[in-house]
């Protein structure tokens, strides 16, 4: 069993989307926790009534940004399972998660070949604080291996969806030993996915907490190029001291990913290469008028989308990761048809409650995730990572040394 965590800001996203699933018969309100009924007096799924329950909670909120808890629990097709034990493994899991004192509500989905479950919950308790999270997607994988033994479901693994590379993991800071981490995932993310660019590069490696940053540029008349790796949060957040690529390898390096894009950019261009994910996505557009929903159908089918926003929230940018194929693209790429303008067209502006969107302006950003880019932090090592050729840095920095170098006058 998968189960695939995510944060945002709103809660009401993330009930509003459920609740239309219910409404078209593609869902069903499996149970609840520590909640009003959520049905209305002629039983119909209420959003009042689910979101009356969460309101003294965020009321009392302190400071937490991104309040909402949305996972789907994901048995694997083979897995045959009542109403009843579905339930037993959402009130365990949510139990062992430490959400067993929150309100909660859980959804049965069938709108895909397999059942699955989502559970939207709050990350802030009663009294508004931020309930612990702490080494939250090793325990959340520790939990669902012990709820396939005691059920006996077929066992899977966390990425399973992400063709099964165990490398593929996000890079948590918390666990040390980010620069192994980040080489695992960088290196497995050049053999398993297709970039036509740095841009979506870039994309792909935030979807698994890791931060890319080309540096280029001129010092003394000699020319640099240079890519900077980093870790991130959950949230999007750079975390630690970021590392030049030539501490992993070549491989990773600027003229490396040169050469991968137009790999990429030749295997993207053979007939039929595009037309899965340009139906995934047409499909989604035909049936969903905003964005979390948008996003949450393609999530089902294995595809990202991270659409980015500029500051006054219109959409100017969006690309798709379909990590079942191992494709990243951007809309330009796949045809006219997926333009920013026609999402900002047919997709309502809403607040997002799902990780699926950058707000990238000049300003620190934020999104769904509360998350801003990297290329965006204030690092005491800047001035450093501006040059990126470090080592034509240190050759600067011992000539201005020696020039600073107090003469002794001799008496």
């Amino acid at each position: 069993m998968v189960a695939n965590i995510r944060t945002g800001a709103t809660v009401g996203g993330a009930i509003r989307y459920n609740e239309e699933k219910v409404n078209r018969g593609q869902a069903e309100v499996l149970f609840w926790n520590r909640m009003l009924d959520p049905f209305d007096g002629a039983g119909c799924m209420s959003h009042e009534r689910c979101m009356a329950s969460f309101e003294p909670f965020l009321r009392a909120n302190r400071r937490t940004t991104n309040t909402v808890f949305h996972v789907s629990l994901n048995p694997s097709p083979e897995d045959r399972l009542t109403d009843e034990q579905l339930g037993e493994i959402a009130r365990e899991y949510m139990e062992r998660m430490g959400y067993g004192e929150q309100p909660y509500i859980v959804f049965k989905h069938r709108d895909i070949a397999r059942e699955h479950l989502h559970v939207v919950s709050l990350r802030i308790d009663r009294e508004g604080r931020k309930l612990p999270h702490d080494f939250e997607a090793r325990r959340s994988v520790e939990i669902t291996r012990d709820l396939e033994q005691k059920y006996g479901l077929h066992p899977s693994i966390k990425g399973q969806e992400l063709q099964d590379r165990e490398e593929l993991r996000k890079v948590d800071y918390q666990k040390g030993d980010v620069k192994q981490q980040v080489s695992s995932t960088v290196r497995s993310c050049l053999r398993h996915y297709r970039c036509a660019s740095f841009g979506e590069w870039r994309t792909l490696l935030e979807a698994f907490n890791v931060s890319a940053e080309e540096r280029t540029g001129t010092i003394d008349g000699r020319d640099y190029a240079g890519i900077i790796y980093g870790a991130l949060t959950d949230d999007g957040h750079g975390i630690g001291t970021p590392f030049k690529s030539s501490r992993i390898g070549k491989d990773v390096g600027y003229e490396a990913l040169q050469r991968y894009y137009e790999r990429s950019k030749t295997a993207l261009k053979a007939p039929g290469v595009l037309d899965e994910l340009r139906g995934k996505i047409a499909e989604g557009m035909a049936r969903c008028s905003n964005r979390t929903e948008f996003c949450e159908r393609l999530y089902d089918k294995g595809v990202d989308a991270v659409f980015r926003l500029n500051a006054a929230g219109r959409i100017y940018g969006v690309t798709f990761i379909d990590h079942k194929q191992g494709i990243v693209a951007n809309g330009s790429l796949l045809g006219r048809s997926f333009s920013a303008n026609t999402f900002e067209q047919q997709l309502h502006a809403e607040p997002m409650s799902l990780g699926v969107t950058r707000n990238i302006s000049k300003q620190p950003q934020s999104s769904s995730k509360e998350s801003y880019r990297p290329d965006q932090l204030i690092h005491p090592l800047d001035a450093i990572l501006e040059l990126a050729d470090v080592q034509a840095y240190e050759e600067q920095q011992q000539v201005s040394k020696r020039k600073r170098r107090p003469r002794i006058r001799r008496l």
